[in-house]
Order: structure tokens, then sequence, then C-alpha cells
């Protein structure tokens, strides 16, 4: 079976590993005049691998080609001089011969994996008509191209800054890309280039541009050396610090859930330590021990908090009490709730649903309603997942009858959620093999004018004709069709 032109460069890649302008230039030297005038599809590619190997990864199907020039046994291109520096004259006239050809050919079309090749190489020439070469290019580019330009410079380590503010110029949609911003700052960070970061951030702050993760790749390209890493994020939270606004509050939060999602929750907390003191920050770290089971580092920073000065809110209750619940600890986690209404903490629907949850759990039925009145005397109304757990519970308990009086009292105590509480019922017994009484429950809240969710109707109804019921599928196809063409002066 013949071997495609990028298997054979990248079989050659790791005999022969050298620079990524050789390997480029060995790539696209062939003649230009089989470049094809028809739009190309873009692909991103998986910024995970390693820059070389990313350009393939733009077309599911590379096309081989018999014309492209052949690598010598040394891994270099016979056509180039193996030693040429990106910055030599013979890169700039390779170069120039490239722009010319595709800039009358492919103006206004979507970059192919060629040209976003040579955008790379000639950003890593950094010559001084950088952006008048790109202006000379005439390439409209797509927030997936940008993507897969950023990321391969960012691994490669080279500067994008020029290439960025030229984007901002020239293709001013993707300037607000929450994405593509993050991606410039993190080539700022790979090159230690902190002045430029500083810069760039600014002007983020007065456009009110937020970051994302992707902003902090660099600090995990080093995470294995762990005093260079300290070192490069306190100076990382030190300049987001010194911005404020919603870019420095988004990046803080970015930097922290990053650690706490890759499990370097020591370097999470060294975030929070050295930024200003604020709930959401601390929320985060706590959402993530609890997520990982580990109530007990949760409360420690529970109570680190409280002494800082900040105090927690219902979320920061909420995570840990669920942690506690789902690990069988109800009795710590009621304990911890008496202590936080002591300090005047308000509870909230999701903090008796918790309880309510695991209650019914257990079949514990009485208690998960103690809970339940306990919220409703507070005025607060509970949530529909509050209600689908007693539902489920009785499900369990196989007391079909109380959990259709359960959604009778209920749907019209709490009209909103009617319509959701009848279809749960009629899906639950779906579920269960009981079609029939499926049926009935969609029959009973139609002729009461609740519209069933459809998807529990549909379902319904074609299970009816499995089991061999068509009178029942019809009857309730008429029943759903006459409601639905009833004109509505409501929302259910």
């Amino acid at each position: 079976m013949e071997i495609s032109h990028f298997s054979r460069v990248n079989l050659n890649l790791r005999r022969f590993p050298y620079s990524l302008s050789s390997l480029l230039a060995s790539i696209f030297s062939k003649s230009l005049a089989s470049l094809s005038s028809t739009p190309q599809t873009l692909l991103l590619p998986n910024p995970s691998l390693p820059p070389i190997f990313c350009f393939h990864h733009f077309h599911s199907n590379p096309p081989s080609d018999s014309s492209t020039s052949s690598i010598s046994s040394t891994g270099y291109s016979s056509s180039l001089n193996p030693t040429a520096n990106p910055s030599s004259q013979n890169f700039k006239v390779y170069n120039l011969r490239w722009f010319r050809s595709f800039s009358n050919s492919s103006s206004g079309l979507n970059p192919s994996r060629r040209q976003i090749s040579e955008i790379i190489i000639l950003i890593q020439s950094n010559q001084k008509d950088l952006e008048s070469k790109l202006d000379g290019m005439n390439v409209s580019l797509s927030e997936a191209s940008l993507n897969s330009i950023f990321g391969t410079l960012n691994s490669l380590k080279v500067s994008a800054v020029r290439f960025f503010y030229w984007v901002r110029r020239s293709h001013p949609l993707f300037y607000r890309s929450s994405n593509i911003c993050s991606l410039v700052i993190d080539n700022c960070g790979r090159l230690d280039d902190f002045d430029s970061m500083l810069d760039l951030l600014n002007d983020f702050r007065l456009n009110g541009i937020c970051l994302n993760q992707n902003a902090f790749g660099f600090l995990t390209a080093m995470i294995s050396r762990k005093t260079k890493t300290e070192n490069s994020v306190l100076k990382t939270v030190g300049v987001l610090n010194s911005i404020g606004g919603e870019c420095g509050v988004s990046g803080i939060h970015a930097l922290i859930e990053m650690f706490s999602a890759l499990g370097y929750t020591e370097m999470a907390r060294y975030v929070v330590s050295k930024s200003e003191k604020r709930l959401s920050n601390y929320n985060i770290l706590i959402r993530d021990c609890c997520h990982r089971g580990k109530f007990e580092e949760a409360r420690e920073i529970l109570d680190g908090m409280i002494k800082n000065g900040c105090n927690p809110n219902s979320h920061t209750l909420n995570y840990i009490l669920s942690c506690l619940c789902k690990n069988n600890k109800a009795a710590e986690a009621s304990q911890l709730l008496e202590e936080m209404q002591e300090c005047h903490f308000q509870p909230d629907a999701l903090t008796f649903e918790v309880f309510i949850h695991y209650w019914c759990g257990l079949g514990n039925l009485d208690m998960a309603f103690e809970g339940l009145d306990k919220m409703i005397s507070r005025g607060i109304e509970p949530r529909l997942t509050t209600h689908a757990a007693f539902i489920k519970g009785y499900f369990r308990l196989k007391q079909y009858k109380e959990a259709h009086r359960y959604v009778i009292v209920y749907s019209d105590k709490y009209k909103s959620l009617s319509n959701a509480l009848y279809s749960l019922l009629a899906n639950l017994h779906r579920k269960g093999g009981k079609p029939v009484i499926a049926h009935s429950i969609l029959s009973e809240m139609m002729e009461k004018g609740l519209k069933p969710n459809h998807s529990v109707y549909i379902i319904v109804r074609k299970r009816l004709q499995q089991f061999g019921r068509e009178d029942l599928a019809r009857n309730l196809e008429r029943s759903f069709t006459s409601l639905i063409s009833q004109p509505s002066t409501d929302n259910r």
C-alpha cells in the first residue's frame, strides 16, 4: 500500500529531528502550480500534539503527491540548504515566492493547510514587513485557523504578539474572543514576556474581555519544576491583581480552576493565598475538594476563609453538605448546618434538597418530609428535582399509589411544575414496563388541560403499539392532538 506524503514525513521525523522551518520547507517545496483554487475545509488540529505533527490534522484525508520533493538520508529536503536560518536571505526569497503565488489565486478563500503553515513560517521569520506581507496574502481567517496558528506558535515558543495586533486590525471580529485573547497571553507567558502580557491585559481590561484557562497553558508546561512554577505563578498573579476588573478577576478564577482540574490542589490554594480574598475563589477550591470527596480538606478551607474575614454563602455550604451526605455522613452534615445557622446563615432550596435526596435514597421518606415541611414553612419553594426525589423514592419502595397521590397534591400546589411532575410519573411507569398505566397518567393530565412532555408522549405511544394496544395508542394520539390544537392562554 502506498504511504502518503505526510506519513513519509512523520516517519522521517522520528529518525531525523530537525528545525520546523526545514521541515515545512521540505513539505511545501513542491510546485505551487498544483495549488487548488477550491475552498478547503479547515479542521482544528489537536493542540496537545507536538507542533510539527499538527499540520496533517488540518484535513482528514491528506493528499498524496508524487511531485513532492524527496527527503534525503540526512532528513533534509534535497532542494534546500539544511543550514538555512529562517531569517536568512534564502528563506525570505522562498517565502516571497509562496506569498505572490497564493495571494493571486486564493483571495477571499478560507485558509488552506498550506496557507496556515506559510503564515506560521512567516511569523517565525519575524521580518520587518511582516504585517504588509500578511496583508498581501489576503486570506480570511476563521477562529479555528487562529486557534491552530496560536496553538502552534505557543508550542514553538515563537512570539505571536505582532500577529495578534495584526489580527486585531485586520479581523476585528476576533479581537473580543476570550479564547484568542487567552492564547496570546499564554504565548507571552511561554516567552517570559510579562511586559507585553501587562500591556495586553490592560487593553483587555478596558474592553471588558475575560480570560479562560487557555491563558495559562505555559504554567502547566513547567509544572514538573515546582520552584520555577511558583515563581511564574507569583508573577502571573501579581499581573492579574494589578490589572483588576473583569479581566483580572476572570484570570484568577481560570487559574484556580485550571490547577484544581489538573489535581494540583496546593498550587490552586497558593493562587488563592496570593490573590484578593474573594468568596468566589474559595468556592472554587471547596467545590473541587467536594467533587473529589475530600470533605475534611473542604472544611479546613471553610474555616480558613472565615478566619480571613470571608463569609461563606449558600453555594459554599451546599458543596460541603452534599459531599458529606454522599459519603453517608448525614449526622456531620446536620451538625454543620446547625453551626452555620447559629452564625445567621440562611439555607436555600438546594440546602434542604441535599438532605431530602439523602433520606429519599435511603427510603426514609418520613425524614425527607420533615425537611420538606421545614423549607415550606420558611417560605422556600421546592425545586422540581426535590419533588422528583420523592416520586422516585416512592417508586423504589414500590409505593406507586403514594407516588400518584404526591403528584396530584403538589402539582395542584405548585402549578408551574404540574406538567413536569405528571410527565415524570408517566415516564417512570413506562420504564417499569407498564405503558398502560403510563397511558392513564398522561390521559389524566390532558383531561386537566396539562400538556405532556412531547418525548414522553411519543415513547409511551410507541410502547403501547409494541404491546399490541393500538386502541390506547390512537386514543392517546387523539387526546394529544386535540389538546395542542386548542388556543392556550397560559404556559402549560
